[in-house]
């Protein structure tokens, strides 16, 4: 009998140890709606890249700065911020919205807000003087710098898609193929990041780069940054249709614009939210969010401990690496005796583009795959650890650069540098994960997404800015020259100890729903 009833454990345990250790089904990734959601980044991606070449010159162009050449880094900062600081004020209201009436409309939004933007900033030197003052703005400095401020402003305001993008692929996406579809997120920006300064330093004043060709152009001679600013108002027009068109809503809308402005102002309750569409959300653990009712909460509500927790780890993450952003062309322009390494700017554009396009790389090949193997708590932790090295890095490197020069060793701790950035540039598409797992309920994943996204915009204000000027007063004659990489190693630590605060993996909390 007990032979009989080993025979019988054994026989069970051989039909239960396959079940145990089958792989979970992995959806495949939805390709159909997928590069859509690649290609409607791409317009957004190529403003900042084809801006950055030719804007301070069309600050010293508009004569605001009146000759004063160390007035340009002024402007120029002014002009980025007025980005940052409209969308900073309007991002969460806009992805909360998309909870209520779909993420298309928004989409399509913020499309347009970019194409008229990028043309109203390529006619900025007479774009209002055109409609009241007949073409007489070239002599009013101030207000040309107003114009441009405007036509950032403007499109801050309304391009909130930064949020909107990322609760669209959450949409469409489940547990299983969510981390291979972050794994593409960074190509649109890496093509942005090649093709956009060869755009705007290429075509910017065409009458005097190519007078064969457009020295015959009245038209581009009084506006020669024009024919830059009008490559991506084209892609995001394409853009806009393409998504017009063959983009279906991720979300089911039920209120309509109009009636939900209604509601608002009449506080009504009887608008229905929005519910996903894709089927696959509700597996691999995604069952749980239907148990909870599929309504949008309150901003308030929605400020749960989950998305205090993940959206303090992720402030702190974007302010560290908004600061290393910002110091690091910096310390590679500054002369070797105050502190940097004395490279002149087409070598420091080599370093950093090359950086650019080996961190997307390496992220579209090797996240999924680690992601898999460590988890995505893991890799944030690791990712953040690895600032603290990297703010080391800075003055070892110009120690070694004042004693041995601009030799091997050098050239290899800045390599060094760059590949720990790389396990840095990797905490985004994991804190995506813990975003999406710390939403309190399926149709409020757009205002999750917006308070995260809202604390990010505000870390693009202020940490360039404070980074910067900590930069510039510790490199005055008498002030501690490693004051900077002091404050440095404060926000790293800081990012380290809100990534303890984070489960091991984002399924954690989604069982917990």
């Amino acid at each position: 009998m007990s032979s009989s009833r080993t025979t019988m454990i054994t026989r069970q345990d051989d039909e239960e140890t396959p079940l145990l250790q089958q792989p979970i089904a992995r959806t495949p990734l939805p390709w159909d709606q997928f590069w859509i959601i690649l290609f409607l980044q791409l317009p957004d991606s190529l403003v900042f890249q084809t801006l950055a070449p030719f804007t301070p010159q069309l600050i010293r162009d508009i004569g605001v700065t009146k000759g004063d050449e160390s007035q340009v880094g002024h402007y120029v900062g002014i002009l980025q911020s007025s980005y940052y600081t409209a969308q900073a004020l309007t991002i969460l209201h806009w992805s909360r919205l998309s909870d209520h009436i779909g993420r298309k409309p928004l989409i399509l939004t913020a499309l347009l807000a970019i194409a008229v933007s990028m043309f109203s900033f390529g006619l900025s030197r007479t774009f209002l003087g055109l409609v009241f003052r007949s073409g007489m703005l070239y002599n009013d400095p101030s207000q040309s710098i107003i114009d441009i401020l405007i036509s950032r402003v403007f499109c801050g305001a309304f391009n909130g898609s930064n949020g909107i993008v990322k609760s669209m692929v959450m949409d469409i996406t489940d547990t299983t193929n969510l981390p291979k579809a972050y794994g593409y997120m960074p190509l649109p920006w890496m093509l942005g990041a090649i093709v956009g300064p060869l755009i705007g330093g290429s075509l910017s004043r065409p009458a005097d780069r190519f007078p064969e060709i457009f020295g015959r152009s009245a038209f581009l001679k009084s506006y020669p940054y024009l024919l830059p600013c009008a490559v991506p108002a084209i892609f995001a027009s394409v853009a806009w249709l393409v998504t017009y068109f063959r983009f279906r809503e991720s979300v089911s809308t039920r209120a309509s614009p109009w009636r939900l402005i209604r509601g608002w102002f009449l506080r009504q309750s009887d608008i229905r939210p929005s519910m996903p569409l894709n089927s696959a959300l509700a597996s691999s653990g995604e069952a749980n969010f239907e148990e909870v009712p599929s309504k949008p909460l309150s901003l308030r509500a929605s400020l749960t401990p989950k998305v205090l927790t993940v959206t303090a780890s992720y402030v702190t993450m974007a302010v560290f690496y908004m600061a290393f952003s910002s110091i690091l062309p910096l310390f590679y322009a500054t002369p070797i005796e105050f502190g940097g390494l004395s490279l002149d700017p087409p070598r420091i554009g080599t370093i950093l583009a090359a950086s650019g396009v080996a961190h997307s790389v390496f992220q579209l090949l090797f996240y999924a795959r680690l992601h898999d193997h460590f988890g995505a708590g893991a890799i944030h932790t690791a990712g953040v650890s690895s600032g603290i090295p990297i703010v080391i890095l800075f003055p070892v490197i110009n120690v070694l650069a004042r004693v041995h020069g601009m030799g091997l060793v050098v050239w290899s701790c800045v390599a060094a540098q760059h590949v720990l950035t790389t396990s840095l540039m990797m905490c985004n598409p994991c804190l995506a994960l813990f975003i999406r797992a710390a939403a309190p309920n399926r149709a409020s994943l757009g205002a999750t997404n917006g308070i995260a996204q809202m604390v990010a915009a505000g870390a693009r204000i202020i940490a360039p800015a404070s980074a910067t000027s900590v930069f510039s007063y510790s490199m005055r004659e008498g002030h501690d020259a490693w004051l900077v990489y002091y404050f440095l190693m404060v926000i790293a630590f800081l990012a380290v100890g809100t990534s303890l605060l984070l489960p091991r993996d984002p399924s954690v909390w989604e069982d917990r729903q």
